[in-house]
């Protein structure tokens, strides 16, 4: 089933609609999750509350908009729920296997703590993933000029973090 079939059957269509969204975009949802959250196996449960979500409110998706987009904004909005429930639990995850294959190393992972939920899923998606700005402002309902703009920031936030790691407080918050 081709993307704009997806986007048509999907609001009205069976259980053949779900797989075949899961198909096209849960890996893509995955590593997005992934590098919001950085934790995968939290990033594996938002990705599966994500997609319930969509299947439950499929009626209220509008046939003949992004369905992409539309799945990254539940996405996003199920990890912003999981950094929530973290904050609430107040104890940090214990690191992933070294054997895992979206391993992120401590420097990285400390470094992306700087960022915001938002910053990472924006770094992740121009960087990893290669999207537009375009793209990126349906995902998160803002215009593509202020997504740039939060893009750069976050960039140079990261570098600074990267280069020296002690001189930043951490700032993320969901």
């Amino acid at each position: 089933m081709d993307e704009a079939e997806l986007s048509r059957r999907f609001p009205t269509g069976d259980e053949a609609c779900l797989e075949g969204a899961v198909a096209r975009y849960g890996q893509a949802l995955l590593r997005y999750c992934h590098h919001i959250l950085c934790d995968y196996h939290e990033a594996q449960d938002a990705v599966q509350t994500a997609l319930l979500r969509a299947w439950d409110r499929r009626a209220s998706f509008r046939a003949g908009t992004n369905l992409e987009a539309w799945l990254y904004k539940l996405a996003y909005h199920a990890c912003i729920d999981l950094l929530r429930q973290r904050r609430r639990q107040r104890f940090a995850p214990p690191p992933p296997a070294a054997h895992d294959p979206d391993y992120i190393g401590p420097e990285l992972r400390e470094a992306l703590g700087c960022l915001t939920a938002q910053e990472r899923g924006l770094v992740f998606g121009r960087v990893m993933e290669g999207r537009p700005y375009s793209e990126l402002a349906q995902i998160y309902g803002q215009p593509a000029a202020t997504l740039r703009k939060r893009y750069e920031r976050a960039r140079g936030k990261l570098a600074r973090a990267l280069t020296e790691p002690h001189n930043i407080e951490k700032e993320a918050s969901p």
